[in-house]
């Protein structure tokens, strides 16, 4: 049996953005973390940096089961 990692979201809706963006992203921290920051790079003109990084993860909220 497959051991079940914590999923994450995070979501732009609660995020200030100047385009409106509705995107939700989920999976292990890591790959939140990791995704959304690419995310926030290229469709929201952010700079890739380790405070970006840190403000995601702090976003990070449990996904339901």
């Amino acid at each position: 049996m497959a051991t079940t990692s914590t999923r994450v979201f995070v979501d732009c809706r609660e995020m200030p953005s100047e385009n409106n963006c509705s995107l939700r992203i989920s999976g292990t921290p890591d790959e939140v973390v990791k995704a959304a920051t690419q995310h926030a790079i290229a469709s929201h003109g952010h700079k890739d940096s380790t405070e970006l990084a840190s403000e995601i993860r702090a976003a990070l909220k449990p996904e339901a089961a």
